[in-house]
């Protein structure tokens, strides 16, 4: 189901093993349902500078979706990171396949960080053309209580 070029699990693994990285998998009725990723060393500029942990890399398989299962790996992901930060963020793509989400994280209370769009974690400028991607993303951040 999940296949990505390059040495993306094995870096996965090593941070997880850092202590850079939480990845919880989330499994209905005995069988993969999704995962999801904590970084608490984000590569997006803003959140590494203001040391916000980053929700990353969310992926629930289609059989799977409006089963509530992305909104508890949230929950699980929201409450460690409330144990070290008081605010948690995200980024999140721009074409419509991210439409499910992008309202998710709203439902969520998730706002824009204010800094505008990013393609490859740098900022896009005015006038600039960018490829509309995966990398095009606005990212979001939550106060956690």
């Amino acid at each position: 189901r999940w296949f990505i070029q390059g040495d993306y699990y094995r870096k996965c693994l090593e941070e997880n093993r850092e202590g850079k990285r939480i990845t919880l998998m989330a499994f209905y009725e005995d069988e993969l349902a999704g995962c999801c990723h904590l970084l608490y060393n984000s590569e997006y500029p803003f959140f590494l500078n203001e040391q916000i942990p980053e929700i990353n890399d969310l992926s629930v398989f289609p059989e799977y979706r409006r089963k509530k299962i992305a909104s508890r790996l949230f929950d699980e992901l929201e409450s460690l990171a409330s144990k070290t930060s008081r605010s948690i963020g995200l980024g999140v793509g721009l074409y419509k396949d991210y439409g499910s989400a992008q309202r998710m994280y709203g439902k969520r209370g998730y706002v824009m960080d204010g800094n505008g769009m990013t393609y490859k974690n740098i900022e896009v400028q005015p006038g600039q053309p960018v490829m509309m991607d995966d990398d095009l993303l606005i990212y979001l951040v939550k106060e956690l209580y």
